[in-house]
């Protein structure tokens, strides 16, 4: 793969306006060549995420993104879902029409595997937006497609932040812990950007600005859904504009030069119901355990909103 071919990529993701948001910086990024979307239950049920994965390519004028429905519940857990953050839809603020896309009909898990298999080792990149159920299963069905992926940036997890779902736990690794703990245990590179990245992501009221500016269908129903989404972390945080956590992901990948973070071990906790889904994060290498993720701690925030204004305004 030659280095300025475009970065193959599989997105799994369980929209959410942020998830949205992250989908429409990869569609409208010449870096990236999305294969597919597969899609888990997470912020909202699985209907309704496979139906929001729809009105997000269509509102990008992608209509042939392919979207493959995926993982409807945890491993070994009941769902817990998210709609008092993102409203009853899971993507509440912009009036996006029905779409009018249908989904695949292959599951999600399977695209993901005949995918890795179909192409040469270190070509497909998997960024998961949302719980960690879809990328588990595939590395349990077909371990032997692990060694041939390239890389995993995903959005999940907490440490000095904390959580913000649980006091220990952030929401995706919450969801699936057992999930997230075989993915963190599979040797795969990976790249996260925890909630002490994400929360450096906020969305003030001149960068929304800056997006209406721009005039576009694309721009203005992208600032309805931050508009939506900012409301519930500026109560609880009391801050200027909530944080943007899975366009981190793209970004990531179109940019990297705009977050920096440290090589650490990273372990799941999976037995205690007090913290649950916390990312242990050895970030001060006190133990010898081995360093298995790239943690990102810091963001150009301006930076990263200004690729997200300038990107979204291509579509």
């Amino acid at each position: 793969m030659a280095n300025n071919d475009p970065r193959a990529i599989i997105i799994d993701t369980d929209p959410g306006q942020d998830d949205a948001i992250a989908i429409l910086l990869a569609l409208a990024s010449p870096e990236l060549d999305v294969l597919g979307l597969t899609i888990v239950a997470g912020n909202v049920p699985l209907d309704l995420t496979v139906k929001n994965a729809l009105k997000v390519c269509e509102l990008a004028g992608k209509t042939d993104t392919k979207v493959f429905p995926g993982a409807a519940g945890p491993l070994g857990r009941p769902l817990l879902t998210a709609e008092h953050v993102h409203g009853d839809t899971g993507l509440n603020g912009p009036d996006l029409p029905e779409p009018t896309m249908q989904p695949q009909d292959k599951h999600g898990v399977d695209f993901i595997i005949e995918q890795v298999r179909a192409h040469d080792a270190g070509h497909i990149t998997l960024c998961p937006l949302g719980p960690l159920t879809n990328i588990a299963t595939a590395l349990q069905k077909a371990p032997d497609i692990a060694p041939k992926i390239r890389e995993i940036v995903l959005m999940g997890g907490g440490f000095f932040e904390g959580g913000n779902i649980t006091p220990a736990a952030e929401f995706n690794i919450y969801v699936d812990p057992q999930a997230a703990d075989i993915v963190f245990k599979s040797g795969i590179p990976i790249v996260m950007a925890p909630l002490d990245c994400t929360h450096k992501a906020l969305t003030t009221k001149e960068r929304i600005d800056a997006l209406r500016a721009k005039g576009t269908k694309v721009c203005d129903a992208t600032a309805d859904l931050v508009d939506f989404f900012e409301r519930f972390d500026e109560e609880k945080y009391g801050t200027d504009g909530g944080p943007l956590h899975d366009p981190c992901v793209t970004a990531y990948l179109i940019k990297p030069e705009l977050f920096s973070g440290r090589m650490c071990n990273v372990e799941i906790e999976t037995q205690s119901e007090l913290t649950m889904g916390m990312t242990v994060i050895d970030w001060w290498g006190v133990t010898d355990r081995k360093k298995n993720a790239m943690v990102l701690n810091q963001i150009d925030a301006q930076g990263f909103f200004d690729l997200i204004t300038e990107r979204v305004a291509t579509l």
